[in-house]
């Protein structure tokens, strides 16, 4: 029994030692091919084991983390269970930016990544049209997007997705100096040329405490569970790697979209062309949570509002801000939403009947 109990906490400190001087290396989950490449980003095909939907899946990931957290382990996967539910999936992997990025602009992330991507995942998949699934400011670029373009796109899934920044009840005052420019964020951006992870990295930190403290205490309770532990580890192993941001990119954020809340106005444009969100049609589902630090339910729930859509339905959640990307708690509501819209395919069953699926 003293053995068994030893045993125990050997492990449950092990972990929390480790926690602090490891960091696991975070390889896909899911299978996939990359089918093409432009500057440092990557569009990655995930085929689904059986295809049981016409349309597509492309999923357009934040600027300020990796994708990884979409496809971290197979029993927590968002690609993996959208895949084995017979979904072909596409993801655009913006890549880790550099120094010489620096003038990259929403409209390149948008038009010279978001929107060929798009093109040529709608060729390889032979489809007519393509579902787009954008999670926190990758939803921002995806529905920007969504308003501008000639593809056709079926449905628009948004996950935790910042759309009108009038509201940051945490950082209210910070928000105002910006917007009056009692705080000039531009000479700072612009002596750095691109913001540094590690800049990102503490402003999450400052945003979310105490809740960054609070995972370290998790592993202390269940860190004798070998599963849990290596999840735990790849997780937290995720939550360290922001990437940069590039200069001319923030500065367009900071400029149009927090001071001056262009996508709320209408007033924003791409390519010199108005992005309005009332002019996307597509079917809308907005999944939001109540429980988020990062982007408040009040930056997402205008969204309903401001498109065009017919079809259109709210999902609120719980769940922190990357325990929906993570594939954790993802409502049944989702999978019904999106197999009613997706297409349908006739498939042979393994008693030869057709079945619709």
């Amino acid at each position: 029994m003293e053995a068994e109990r030893f045993s125990l906490e050997k492990n449950r400190w092990s972990s929390l030692f480790r926690a602090f001087t490891d960091g696991p290396s975070i390889t896909a989950a899911t299978p996939r091919q990359a089918l093409w490449k432009r500057n440092k980003a990557t569009l990655w095909y995930y085929p689904a084991p059986v295809k049981r939907y016409q349309t597509p899946l492309y999923l357009i990931y934040s600027l300020v983390n990796q994708a990884t957290i979409l496809d971290l382990l197979p029993n927590t996967s968002l690609i993996g269970a959208l895949t084995n539910a017979g979904y072909e999936v596409y993801l655009i992997d913006f890549g880790i930016p550099r120094y010489e990025d620096r003038d990259m602009t929403i409209d390149d992330y948008v038009l010279k990544y978001i929107q060929s991507g798009a093109r040529i995942a709608l060729k390889h998949s032979n489809s007519n049209s393509i579902s787009l699934m954008g999670f926190c400011l990758g939803g921002t670029l995806a529905a920007i997007y969504a308003a501008i373009a000639k593809e056709p796109i079926e449905n628009l899934i948004l996950f935790v997705t910042p759309v009108d920044f009038s509201h940051f009840p945490k950082f209210d005052l910070l928000h105002q100096a910006i917007k009056d420019k009692t705080i000039d964020l531009s000479p700072l951006i612009d002596s750095l040329g691109i913001m540094p992870a590690t800049f990102i990295h503490y402003g999450v930190r400052l945003i979310t405490s105490p809740v960054y403290i609070s995972p370290y205490l998790s592993l202390l309770v269940k860190g004798h569970n070998k599963e849990y532990a290596h999840k735990w580890s790849l997780f937290n192993q995720w939550t360290k790697e922001h990437i940069p941001f590039p200069g001319a990119a923030l500065k367009q954020m900071v400029n149009e979209l927090i001071i001056h809340n262009k996508l709320v106005t209408g007033k924003f444009t791409i390519g010199g062309k108005p992005a309005r969100l009332q002019q996307i049609l597509s079917n809308l589902l907005v999944i939001a949570s109540t429980n988020d630090e990062l982007v408040p339910i009040e930056q997402a729930l205008p969204m309903m509002t401001l498109v065009g859509s017919e079809d259109k339905e709210l999902i609120q959640l719980p769940n922190g801000h990357t325990g929906i990307a993570s594939g954790a708690g993802l409502p049944t509501t989702l999978f019904h939403w999106l197999a009613s819209r997706s297409h349908p395919l006739l498939i042979e069953s393994e008693e030869g009947n057709l079945d619709w699926k």
